[in-house]
């Protein structure tokens, strides 16, 4: 009886660290370094200086690229586990 208790215990420990990854998926990553890229884009392509209403609006439109991307990458993540569920035999 002992023996049979102590599976689900293990599997659970097994499953916890993939269960956290899935927690972690909506945050980005190293935002540091995105900082320094749009700050180096927005320098390079407008050659204004930080602080501008151009540099301002160019890190906007930054900003808001870079959150469609990932609503339509978690969109098309949402589409795939649909997809899966409703095309069992397909896979």
């Amino acid at each position: 009886m002992r023996r049979n208790s102590v599976r689900p215990a293990i599997a659970l420990l097994l499953v916890a660290p993939l269960l956290a990854a899935c927690l972690e998926r909506s945050q980005s990553p190293m935002p540091d370094t995105l900082t320094q890229d749009d700050d180096t884009y927005c320098r390079a392509n407008s050659t204004v200086a930080p602080g501008s209403s151009e540099y301002i609006s160019c890190r906007k439109d930054r900003d808001r690229q870079r959150s469609q991307a990932e609503a339509r990458a978690d969109r098309r993540q949402r589409d795939l586990g649909e997809y899966m569920l409703n095309h069992p035999d397909r896979m």
